[in-house]
């Protein structure tokens, strides 16, 4: 049983898909170190998982919502978004997958020009559709409706038609030996098809995802060409980059471990 600020914190982040230390000490009128030790139990309850500063909810079969999602490291994706736009220039053709940091990195390209843009996320599709000077063509398939996601055997057929300059891909969670995991193996068909057929893949993800886990593998680090992300923190992460010669681009340095938050 949980207490009732256990459960609260638990519903928020289950709207949400985070929850801070420092918004919660707020919330509940607590110090920082209660609500540390809430965390921290809940953690080995595995409800939630502990990341920088919070929480986020535990992994499981299921991701997060989508809203909730956009919301997590939201800033993180907003700088991934920005430098990834800058890596592809003008006159490129790409494939964008499903996810709130590829939505992030269309988002940053609006004012490219020439660019021929496949997806089978319909947010990044309605992002787009509005400027002359970009060519959107969209998947066909079964619209997932928990996040705007094209999936099903019609989308996998449509990505094998092109071969792209590059590919924009997001993942829900990397584990230590590089595997690249989903939650929904329709999905992963179409990312690892989107692999193959692009001459240079950039994998773009915040930090969180190295503290995250889902079941179904997409592929390995070793694919892509290169990674964008806010900050690596795992050695073996980094070693694998070097030694398969993936770019890692990394935007922040990694905030300091604070003790009391373990």
């Amino acid at each position: 049983m949980l207490v009732p600020r256990q459960q609260a914190i638990v519903d928020l982040a289950r709207r949400s898909g985070r929850v801070t230390v420092e918004d919660l000490s707020a919330r509940f009128d607590v110090t920082p170190q209660t609500i540390r030790k809430d965390l921290n139990e809940l953690c080995d309850r595995r409800l939630l998982t502990r990341v920088h500063g919070g929480a986020i909810l535990a992994s499981g079969v299921e991701n997060v919502g989508y809203d909730a999602r956009r919301a997590i490291a939201m800033e993180a994706k907003e700088e991934i978004g920005r430098a990834t736009a800058a890596l592809i220039p003008s006159d490129s053709s790409l494939f964008i997958n499903i996810g709130t940091t590829t939505e992030a990195v269309a988002r940053a390209m609006l004012q490219h020009s020439g660019l021929m843009v496949i997806t089978n996320n319909l947010n990044v599709a309605s992002l787009m559709r509005g400027y002359s000077q970009i060519e959107v063509v969209i998947a066909g398939g079964v619209v997932r409706h928990t996040d705007g996601g094209i999936v099903g055997e019609a989308a996998v057929d449509f990505i094998r038609q092109f071969r792209v300059d590059f590919a924009v891909i997001g993942v829900s969670a990397i584990d230590q030996d590089g595997a690249l995991l989903d939650f929904d193996y329709r999905e992963v068909r179409i990312a690892q098809e989107i692999i193959a057929n692009a001459r240079h893949v950039i994998l773009v993800c915040d930090a969180t995802k190295f503290e995250r886990s889902a079941p179904v593998k997409i592929g390995h680090l070793s694919q892509v060409d290169t990674f964008v992300t806010d900050y690596c923190r795992p050695d073996a992460i980094r070693r694998i980059c070097a030694e398969s010669e993936v770019k890692l681009i990394e935007l922040r340095p990694a905030p300091a471990e604070l003790s009391e938050e373990i």
